[in-house]
């Protein structure tokens, strides 16, 4: 998994829409969409306030993936 992966997941598991994380952080939500299909990536400020409103890290969202389950 890669960070737009890790975003969504984190984005479902928190029960919000792209539009409801985008209001929170201040994006339009196709920017939401763009991190998500990875053809963004947030600024720094942009992704502690996502992982701060996840209930998660940065550091747990940039993290490569092999295998769901890490």
């Amino acid at each position: 998994m890669n960070f737009g992966e890790n975003l969504k997941k984190c984005r479902l598991q928190a029960g919000l829409t792209q539009t409801e994380l985008a209001e929170v952080i201040g994006v339009a939500q196709p920017t939401i969409a763009e991190y998500e299909v990875g053809k963004k990536t947030p600024t720094l400020d942009k992704a502690i306030k996502i992982a701060k409103i996840l209930g998660t890290t940065c550091e747990e969202l940039f993290k490569e993936r092999t295998d769901e389950n890490d």
